[in-house]
């Protein structure tokens, strides 16, 4: 296999039909970090009968479900033997601190694991009551068949295993496009599939732009569901392409999640330290890069000054470098396509009336820190309100923005005044007040003094312009199957609707 040999169709590595090439860049210091296939029409066409042709004949949808379970738990074991290798692609690819590298394989491997035990635990269907004896009724699930599966350039490995595990724990066959802009730790993955003894065909890899390649995975009669997780402008072309064949769609698209702090949850100086620390980490994790990032901060207005000004202190101490350098604690934003954004949200914001509490600016390089590199200070924006772009557009950057509150009401109609409805946060010593308000909520996961944590076992989704359908959990598993309702009767006799 080349260094450009990264397009895996029916168990042959492959360079792009055309020839072509992109280069995937190092976000530290924007130098070359690999040379990767860029496929096109015929390297999608390709893929997508391969996978057809192992669903429609191949063993894998006929697997042992034990069989299926075993070889996801050997991609586990295989991720974990990897764990520093694929860490360390991680990081250079998406600019993330090895630890946050690190943390995101053990997500990846409970991900496989998690739905090895959950495809194994299941009954094998439910018995629907017929009301005599003479007949046999049950719901089965089968695998939906033709997956394509389009990724994030923010959390590659992790958005493919959510996809990729429950998949292939129901017998499917797929199709996976990571983001051009970093491919790298899918192409290690699919490796450690073919490893783990996964059927040719099963598993098809097509790295390229979304335009061809995620646009006819995404129209082609051939493949039953499609699964992108994205931006909202990408995640509604592919919902208009996968229309006309009323194939199956998943989509997540991001989310303006707020981070809801009382004036009670500040009450103790304990208290007040775990809150900012973790709005901290709700903003700044991943620079901001994180579709859940708690980019709104929604705090009462009683102890907004205090809590802006030691967030914005601590904030400020945050250290800025390559995500491979030690005492590194943020990295740089992905592309300086994603620099420009920032920026210019930043402008308008300051054209707005925001007032910037610390950050605004592109960092002083240092020798952990290229001036070519696509570094953003972490931000800090005070005085914003609901009619700023930065506040109602998802920004994917380090930029936190504040507002505040006097009601218990004012908070829930703030938090609840966005498009998106992915995440959002509830502080308080209250727990009746903590219930109510998580109940009023209108987004799909709602963390009470808590923020980012999330499990396997727990449906991973959205309201609004969010995006439909759920991931992990056993919901996760449910997107990629169909149900099939089988009726036998056990003394068939003549029926005689007509006479004559």
């Amino acid at each position: 296999m080349s260094a450009t040999e990264t397009i895996h169709v029916d168990g042959v590595w492959r360079a792009a039909a055309s020839g072509a090439t992109r280069e995937v860049l190092d976000p530290a210091d924007a130098k070359t970090l690999a040379l990767v296939a860029e496929a096109g029409a015929d390297d999608t066409e390709a893929a997508i009968a391969a996978a057809r042709r192992a669903f429609d004949s191949g063993p894998w949808p006929h697997t042992p479900v034990a069989d299926r379970a075993a070889l996801l738990r050997r991609v586990a074991d295989l991720l974990q033997r990897d764990r520093e290798d694929i860490a360390l692609i991680e990081s250079r690819d998406t600019g993330k601190t090895l630890e946050e590298g690190r943390v995101d394989v053990d997500d990846v491997t409970n991900a496989f694991r998690y739905f090895a035990d959950l495809v194994m635990n299941e009954s094998g269907g439910r018995v629907v009551d017929a009301g005599s004896p003479e007949v046999h009724s049950v719901v089965v699930h089968e695998p939906v068949g033709v997956c394509a599966m389009i990724t994030p350039w923010n959390y590659p490995l992790l958005q493919a295993s959510w996809k990729v595990a429950p998949a292939l724990a129901a017998g499917n066959t797929f199709v996976l496009k990571p983001s051009e802009v970093t491919p790298l730790s899918t192409v290690h993955l699919v490796k450690l599939l073919l490893e783990a003894g996964l059927p040719n065909g099963v598993a098809n890899l097509v790295t390229g732009a979304g335009d061809p390649v995620g646009a006819r995975l995404s129209d082609h009669p051939d493949v039953d569901l499609v699964s992108f997780t994205g931006g909202l402008a990408s995640g509604t072309k592919v919902m208009q392409a996968a229309a006309p064949s009323v194939k199956k769609v998943a989509l997540e698209l991001g989310g303006k999640n707020p981070n809801v702090v009382f004036a009670d949850a500040c009450a103790t100086e304990e208290g007040f330290d775990t809150a900012v620390d973790q709005a901290l980490n709700a903003a700044f994790i991943h620079s901001g890069q994180v579709c859940s990032a708690g980019a709104r901060l929604i705090i009462e207005e009683s102890v907004r000054d205090r809590f802006v000004a030691e967030l914005a202190r601590r904030a400020e101490k945050i250290k800025l470098g390559r995500g491979t350098e030690d005492g590194v604690e943020c990295g740089p934003l992905v592309s300086a396509q994603q620099l420009a954004k920032v920026e210019a949200y930043v402008a308008s914001a300051r054209e707005e009336g925001a007032v910037v509490r610390c950050g605004g600016n592109r960092p002083e390089p240092t020798e952990v820190r290229p001036a070519t590199g696509y570094f953003y200070e972490p931000t800090v924006l005070d005085y914003c309100h609901g009619e700023m772009r930065v506040v109602r557009e998802e920004t994917f950057g380090p930029i936190l923005t504040v507002e505040t509150f006097h009601t218990e009401d004012d908070a829930v109609a703030l938090a609840n005044d966005t498009e998106y409805g992915l995440a959002g946060a509830v502080w308080t010593s209250d727990a009746g007040r903590a219930r109510r308000v998580a109940g009023r909520l209108r987004h799909g996961t709602v963390w009470i003094n808590d923020y980012h944590p999330y499990l396997p076992q727990a449906e991973w989704g959205g309201f609004g312009k969010s995006g439909i359908g759920r991931e992990l959990g056993p919901a996760g598993l449910a997107e990629y199957r169909e149900s099939k309702h089988v009726y036998q009767n056990l003394n068939p006799r003549p029926v005689r609707w007509f006479s004559g």
